[in-house]
């Protein structure tokens, strides 16, 4: 697995310049989710809180990453873009942070499957958020486009 979290990482950051000065890291995917982590320091605004910046960042690629992993998962070669998204910036974030996406159950991934392999082109939505001590910090809902390569 730790392979397979370097790998996502690699991309993101030969893709997406950006988030090579983030110094966010892949840190941990299992059968309840994707989790991206990202130090204070690096992305700090003027009040020494996290930038809204790379909050969203942070959970939109959580997004991205864990579709990443449902294509492997199913076999699929696929480009995959954000649709739409929203975020909601609940507590302000003091410390190193993680956004956590969380896996979609098994009936709505079957769905995303079957229409993927009929159309070619599919949408799935996901939620992230980024918790700070017992408190949801940023709560995000995105929904992913994927294409598949022929």
């Amino acid at each position: 697995m730790q392979e397979s979290l370097h790998e996502l990482q690699a991309i993101i950051y030969r893709t997406i310049p950006i988030t090579r000065h983030m110094q966010f890291t892949a840190a941990d995917y299992g059968e309840r989710g994707l989790r991206l982590a990202a130090p204070l320091q690096e992305n700090k605004n003027l009040f020494g809180t996290a930038f809204a910046g790379s909050l969203n960042t942070l959970v939109t690629l959580s997004g991205w990453g864990l579709l990443w992993f449902i294509l492997r998962e199913l076999g699929v070669e696929g480009d995959i873009v954000i649709q739409d998204s929203r975020c909601q910036y609940l507590v302000p974030v003091c410390e190193d942070f993680s956004a956590f996406c969380s896996r979609p159950g098994a009936a709505q991934i079957a769905r995303f499957s079957q229409t993927l392999q009929q159309r070619g082109r599919a949408r799935l939505e996901v939620f992230s958020e980024i918790r700070q001590h017992d408190s949801v910090a940023v709560a995000f809902q995105g929904r992913y486009v994927v294409q598949t390569r022929s």
